[in-house]
């Protein structure tokens, strides 16, 4: 874990996303094909819209700040909402320099650290923020299928002959098969835990490293489990239901990215489809390889919104999403990230993520 939060591994993630980042932008301008395009394409930008998009990038840090001090006020009193704030944007700056997001969870208890709480309840907090984004998607997305939304989606976009709305049912159904396989985990932790403890020693035959990995993985249900036993009471559900209610804020850069982007293109779409298509983006980015999924993120976005955005403009279109997905939030966190390197990141050097410097 303290692997992930180093400088020398985050700066590597940072320059890999931008690396990326800019050869998918490049495969953008070449598909626009237009160069004359795209440059007067840049004076039609509504400035405006741009400052929307600075306040939706904002909510990383307050949407996703409010979450945290929410589910940690149940297991620990007054926790900081200054520190739960940067919690929330730092765990969301170091998920998009990791791989798989990778980093997110780690920094944001690091974080947490910093500002005082024990490891216990920021590994508790981090876990219930998780579980109330799935509960949030799981339940947010039936409930717009069953109130008809997005059913214009079918007649747009042709993957492999499914429609934008095919695909948005597609990775809802993923998310809800999630959604289960956690609640039995939860539920039945020992049931679990002992199918893996028993693949650990089938397995560990033929590689004692995979099966220290699954052996990993089962002390983590255990304190996932001890996690939700900490919420199973009135008051902590009812926590739960609030972090459920945060997790659309704290989510709302990523979901409204792309219509702010076609507004500030002076582009007009129905908001409802353009928040499935930005949805069904978001899901299959979190299992993109690279770093803030930067260069697939450009191109699946770019094939995706193909319905909505006029080919020349899709280059600028890429830029303003990007901006507003992760780079305004990169910027503010590397400052911070910067200032605590000065103060000493000690909990990080030695490999103790639990005493970490103040401040």
């Amino acid at each position: 874990m303290s692997r992930l939060l180093t400088p020398k591994f985050l700066l590597r993630g940072f320059e890999i996303s931008v690396l990326a980042s800019l050869v998918g932008f490049g495969i953008t301008l070449l598909y626009g094909n237009d160069l004359p395009a795209f440059v007067a394409g840049l004076g039609r930008v509504h400035w405006a819209w741009l400052l929307v998009g600075l306040g939706l990038a904002s909510l990383d840090w307050l949407g996703g700040g409010l979450r945290n001090w929410v589910v940690a006020r149940h297991v620990y009193p007054n926790p900081p909402l200054k520190g739960m704030i940067l919690a929330g944007g730092m765990g969301a700056w170091a998920g998009y320099i990791t791989p798989l997001n990778s980093g997110a969870g780690p920094m944001t208890m690091y974080t947490m650290r910093r500002y005082g709480l024990p490891l216990p309840v920021a590994v508790t907090s981090t876990f219930m923020s998780f579980v109330a984004t799935i509960l949030f998607f799981a339940i947010a997305g039936p409930l717009a299928l069953l109130f008809g939304a997005g059913q214009s989606l079918g007649q747009k976009g042709n993957v492999l002959g499914l429609s934008l709305y095919d695909l948005f049912k597609g990775s809802l159904t993923i998310i809800g098969v999630i959604g289960l396989l956690m609640v039995v985990v939860l539920v039945f932790p020992r049931m679990v835990a002992g199918l893996i403890h028993r693949a650990a020693e089938a397995v560990g035959r033929r590689s004692q490293r995979v099966a220290n990995r699954l052996e990993r993985l089962r002390g983590g249900i255990d304190e996932a489990h001890a996690s939700v036993v900490a919420f199973n009471s009135p008051r902590g559900w009812l926590a739960l239901f609030w972090a459920t209610v945060l997790s659309g804020p704290s989510h709302a850069n990523k979901l409204l990215a792309g219509y702010v982007a076609l507004r500030a293109l002076g582009l007009h779409a129905n908001f409802v489809d353009i928040l499935l298509v930005q949805t069904l983006v978001m899901f299959l980015l979190y299992f993109a390889p690279t770093p803030g999924a930067s260069g697939i993120g450009e191109v699946l976005s770019a094939a995706v919104m193909s319905s909505f955005v006029p080919r020349e403009l899709t280059p600028i279109y890429i830029l303003i999403w990007r901006l507003i997905l992760t780079y305004f939030t990169l910027a503010f966190g590397f400052l911070v990230f910067s200032g605590w390197v000065r103060q000493g990141l000690k909990g990080v050097d030695r490999g103790v993520i639990a005493e970490p410097a103040s401040g």
